[in-house]
């Protein structure tokens, strides 16, 4: 029988006496609205891992997850959630695995900025569990509270099923799972020493897309006050009609005759049909993503422009300078790449629609000095990764909102150098942990100082809306006319306008999203 006073406590607990400490062990013990939970303390950083912020989503599939049932007693807090629901797991997934994790540095009544990191994975992989995104190093850096969680992915997050019959906010739960973690930033992070009226996201590639989208919903924008977006390049969401389709073709993959029916589906039948080849691209996994469904999210993110809504949240837009070495590793690696098959390789990269023999002739005039492979590298990342981080910066531009961007130059140690500063290579920069298994910046004295630079920028946007900081150049904000942008390399530096001569080249056809 649960008592109805613990109940009751729970549901009402103010999260001022947070600072209680545990029986077992001198275990720091934090009061939320839901209940209590204990955590850990590791080297003067305590750590909260798999709290529960919603309902398991079992119960709600394809539909805006519940706040969690209040629980008696202490919940521990020690052990990461499972992962959504996603193909190639690397680790155990549920359906119920609506969880976030906490680093702080003391519960107290610090009112300390609170950062706040959504993982990337495309919409479809990944949780917030990476060792890469461990939040200890970045709290005893900078005073801060970080805080990961897992939402629902894929189908289970993004399907859009509204013109199939099914709810109306399918296509965005994933992002309406975020919210529900933004709303108990809202009303718990002070229990944990954190201030709510200064939150911060920041994300990188899909998670980057999060934020960007995010910044364009009504009932997000409210929950946070500075944002960061490192390589995610969304300008626009799924459109509707598209999304259907693809909605459409998996049901039918999985077995479901109606919306009804998918509901009920064993989940790993809904995994095994997100497995197969997208309909509208014809390739790689069904991609789904946030859509555009004229309720949750009423208009794409950067079409037809950055959100005025959004203007007054200050925002860093992060870039890679090899963002394409992670996807096209095997290629470089094997050295093969010549002048006559380099038109071929790179008409498969680029999403902007240039004749690849003329893009080949504009960089052996611009850079006489590469080799075949280096301008595959070069080109195919500034003919679809670039655009979208350009577009990004461009529109808020426009509209003269506080915007700064920044490029990674630096390269990753891995084969001699040869993948460059490829796509995530600045998550454990700015996470500040270049020493932990699978940072492939190599953790050498180049790497932990440029890493202690990167994160204290996040945290000074964190802390007071503006990333200027001792130790870096001053770093102006993005404008139309100097397109200032911070290098971050061994050693930072501003240029303007970097590479201007291939963000031309590219700029005579439009910026289209693959399958959008």
């Amino acid at each position: 029988m649960i008592d109805r006073r613990a109940l009751l406590g729970g549901l009402l607990a103010v999260p001022v006496a947070a600072h209680a400490v545990g029986r077992r062990g001198g275990d720091p013990i934090a009061a939320t609205r839901h209940g209590r939970v204990r955590g850990r303390t590791k080297r003067s950083v305590l750590v909260f891992r798999g709290i529960r912020y919603g309902g398991d989503t079992s119960r709600t599939r394809f539909r805006r997850a519940l706040p969690p049932a209040p629980w008696p007693g202490v919940a521990d807090a020690l052990a990461y959630g499972p992962a959504a629901p996603q193909t190639r797991a690397p680790e155990a997934t549920s359906e119920d695995c609506l969880f976030l994790n906490v680093w702080t540095p003391a519960l107290d009544n610090g009112r300390r900025p609170v950062m706040v990191y959504l993982h990337g994975g495309a919409h479809a992989h990944g949780s917030g569990s990476d060792p890469l995104y461990d939040g200890a190093n970045l709290a005893r850096r900078g005073d801060v509270v970080v805080l990961t969680l897992n939402h629902r992915l894929a189908g289970l997050g993004y399907a859009y099923l509204a013109q199939l019959g099914g709810p109306a906010e399918s296509g965005n739960v994933g992002n309406l799972d975020i919210v529900l973690a933004l709303q108990w930033v809202r009303d718990n992070i002070a229990a944990f020493g954190g201030d709510p009226h200064r939150v911060m996201i920041f994300g990188q590639s899909g998670g980057g897309a999060k934020v960007v989208t995010l910044m364009a919903m009504a009932e997000a924008r409210p929950l946070f006050h500075a944002a960061a977006t490192m390589s995610g390049q969304h300008v626009t969401a799924a459109g509707p009609n598209h999304a259907t389709l693809r909605a459409r073709a998996w049901m039918e993959r999985a077995g479901a005759g109606s919306v009804a029916e998918l509901e009920r589906l064993p989940v790993e039948r809904l995994v095994e049909a997100m497995a197969m080849t997208d309909p509208l691209e014809g390739k790689g996994e069904i991609s789904f993503t946030s859509t555009l469904d004229h309720r949750v999210l009423v208009r794409h993110p950067f079409y037809p422009g950055a959100p005025r809504e959004a203007a007054h949240i200050p925002l860093i837009v992060g870039n890679t300078h090899d963002e394409t070495g992670l996807w096209i590793r095997a290629t470089l690696e094997r050295g093969d790449t010549t002048w006559d098959n380099l038109p071929a390789r790179l008409a498969r990269e680029m999403v902007r629609d240039v004749a690849p023999d003329h893009v080949v002739a504009r960089y052996r005039a611009l850079y006489p000095e590469r080799t075949p492979g280096q301008i595959l590298l070069a080109a195919s990342t500034a003919g679809r990764s670039w655009p979208g981080h350009l577009i990004q910066a461009e529109e808020r531009a426009r509209i003269e909102a506080p915007t700064w961007m920044y490029q990674l130059d630096f390269p990753s140690p891995e084969a001699g150098g040869v993948f460059g500063a490829f796509h995530t290579l600045d998550i454990p920069l700015v996470f500040d942990n270049t020493g932990v298994p699978g940072a492939a910046t190599g953790n050498g004295p180049d790497a932990r100082r440029l890493a202690g630079r990167m994160a204290d920028a996040f945290i000074a946007l964190a802390r007071t809306g503006d990333p200027n900081v001792p130790g870096l150049p001053h770093w102006p904000r993005y404008d139309l006319t100097r397109r200032a942008t911070m290098i971050f390399d061994r050693e930072p530096r501003i240029e303007n306008d970097p590479r201007r001569e291939e963000r031309l080249l590219f700029e005579v056809a439009p910026y289209i999203k693959p399958g959008g």
